[in-house]
């Protein structure tokens, strides 16, 4: 009784926890969208453009070389270790379709999303827990600027702006490594693999694609930001809250893939 009595406490204490998390996260979206009205509705700028173009830069330009090399190397592979089990079947041939479809719909967007969430989500966390554990977010506030919109806006518009480009850089990186492993290993010609990409590609596979790409930045951009502003406990609440930026993120963003993989096969066959 009294293991039962404990288990019901913890999963309560969870609930409890988790629900608190939610409901911070909603109110700081209410939050930062009435900020942005607020400067609207007086005339003035909602958002800083040097703060956004200087994110922008960082998120896009930025995480290019990683995005694209990751995704190289996993299109090689993924093409070599396809290509040989296809081999045995005869169906070599279909390694363009398998690799092309893929990254478009899935392995893309995805990890782009696992990229940014370590690269750009750590970095945020850290850049705005750094600044609430110096107390800097509260002088922020205490000059009359509205801290979300200045801190926040730019940040997460930049990643959910940039997170589809990266992602289709990625997927042509991708599909680059495979037509190079294919042409070297598996005897399949260049226009050959850009014939059967081509024919194998619909517009659905792309729409999900980018749909994944506008979900994941926008998670990531969202609890980076949230996870570094709740810093609590100067160093290593920084430390802790990067941490928990990162694993939330990822888990979130395979969570989200899984959610929208049902619905499309459900919904879209």
């Amino acid at each position: 009784m009294k293991s039962c009595n404990q288990l019901l406490t913890n999963v309560g204490s969870a609930t409890n926890s988790f629900l608190e998390e939610i409901s911070s996260l909603v109110r700081m979206g209410s939050e930062t969208c009435g900020e942005f009205f607020e400067q609207i509705a007086a005339g003035r700028s909602p958002i800083a453009f040097r703060d956004l173009f200087y994110q922008t830069n960082r998120v896009g330009a930025g995480s290019i070389p990683l995005v694209t090399l990751v995704s190289l190397f996993i299109g090689l592979t993924m093409a070599l270790l396809t290509g040989y089990q296809l081999r045995i079947f005869g169906l070599v041939a279909l390694v363009p379709a398998v690799v092309s479809v893929s990254f478009i719909r899935e392995m893309g967007p995805l990890f782009t999303g696992i990229i940014l969430a370590s690269r750009i989500g750590a970095a945020y966390t850290a850049e705005l827990g750094a600044m609430t554990a110096s107390e800097e977010v509260d002088a922020i506030e205490g000059m009359g600027i509205g801290a979300l919109r200045y801190l926040v806006l730019p940040r997460f518009l930049a990643i959910l702006a940039l997170t589809p480009s990266l992602s289709i850089i990625a997927t042509l990186s991708a599909i680059i490594g495979g037509a190079i492993i294919s042409k070297l290993l598996l005897g399949l010609s260049y226009a050959f693999f850009y014939d059967q990409v081509m024919t194998n590609l619909f517009l659905k596979d792309v729409v999900s694609g980018v749909i994944k790409s506008f979900l994941f930045g926008g998670i990531i951009g969202w609890l980076a930001c949230y996870k570094g502003l709740a810093v609590r406990g100067g160093a290593v609440g920084v430390g802790q809250a990067t941490t928990a930026s990162v694993v939330l993120s990822i888990t979130s963003v395979i969570a989200c893939d899984t959610a929208c993989n049902v619905v499309m096969v459900i919904f879209f066959p």
